[in-house]
């Protein structure tokens, strides 16, 4: 049994909650105030501590290599060039005007399972959506891959409003195409494969938002993750389902994979145990990870909306996601 790919039986295609509108997601332009990924953070969010992803803000252009005046910052010294003409030089840099923010957004079929406000994959959209139109409001680039079990979109990053409209699309293209009756059993490696896309496309000074519910984590993820956090800020927000980490006593439910179905009687303490643990040691899978590339984790769930959610976690210490 797969819970993670299971569809709750009480949503209907179409229905609130289980697939996104593009003018939803337009929408949420308007709620996309009151929090930021930019270096400077409130003292209590996830974004700010020693335990956490220090933000590197956006890069640096080399100007020009000019004679050295009181008040220059030391550390910017050529010394090399200081050696050879026997004159202290020092090399002056302008900040980057904009920066480029990738968002992984993840639209497989194992997001396609909600017990309360709406499925993982439409949270996700919403994050996506926030996350894009407050970077485009903050004069940052915004570009991004949405992969699904069928392959993966790659929108390179751009300071536009036609760029988000066209990252939005393909969004809302994947999140309509999924229906766990249809859709067959998940593909493996598409996280893999959405990170190799960002490991060659984002070279250094970028954000990484992933968006995702974290099925598929495995060594090669880790490698991936390794490698864009060594120049680049990497996010992760954690896309689950309160029904994931407690299995609620509701008696025999069915569940479904896409491919077949199976009945389980969740009256049985020892299912639920058992349940629990499985969700449990996914956690602390990317909790690992996310202490060993130093990368904050937003715990977002299906049950309340996303925008306040983002808010709440980037103004507050970060709750738990154990529910």
């Amino acid at each position: 049994m797969d819970r993670h790919s299971a569809r709750d039986k009480t949503k209907r295609p179409g229905g609130t909650g289980v697939h996104t509108s593009l003018a939803d997601l337009v929408r949420l332009r308007y709620k996309a105030r009151g929090f930021s990924f930019l270096p400077r953070q409130p003292v209590h969010s996830v974004l700010a501590g020693r335990h956490n992803s220090r933000l590197r803000g956006r890069g640096l252009n080399f100007e020009e290599l000019r004679n050295y005046l009181p008040g220059d910052d030391i550390r910017n010294m050529d010394w090399k060039v200081t050696a050879r003409t026997r004159e202290p030089h020092v090399r002056v840099y302008t900040e980057e005007r904009d920066r480029s923010v990738w968002l992984l957004v993840d639209q497989r079929i194992s997001m396609q399972f909600g017990s309360q406000r709406c499925m993982k994959a439409v949270t996700a959209a919403e994050v996506a959506a926030l996350s894009a139109w407050r970077v485009l409001e903050t004069g940052d680039r915004v570009g991004g891959v949405v992969f699904g079990d069928k392959g993966e979109d790659l929108i390179m990053p751009h300071r536009s409003e036609d760029r988000v409209m066209q990252l939005l699309g393909s969004i809302n293209r994947r999140n309509q195409s999924l229906d766990a009756r249809h859709d067959g059993p998940a593909a493996k490696g598409r996280l893999n494969q959405a990170l190799q896309q960002v490991a060659r496309n984002a070279p250094h000074d970028c954000l990484v938002v992933l968006i995702s519910d974290g099925l598929g984590l495995d060594d090669e993820t880790r490698r991936l993750i390794s490698r864009i956090t060594q120049h680049n800020d990497v996010i992760c927000a954690l896309i689950f389902d309160p029904m994931e980490a407690a299995l609620p006593d509701s008696g025999r439910l069915t569940f479904s994979d896409g491919q077949g179905q199976i009945e389980v009687d969740t009256g049985s303490s020892r299912l639920r145990k058992k349940y629990h643990e499985r969700f449990e040691q996914r956690l602390d899978q990317i909790h690992n990870a996310s202490r060993r590339y130093k990368i904050p984790v937003l715990p977002i769930h299906t049950g309340a909306g996303a925008a306040e959610q983002i808010r709440d976690l980037l103004g507050r210490h970060q709750a738990p996601v154990r529910r």
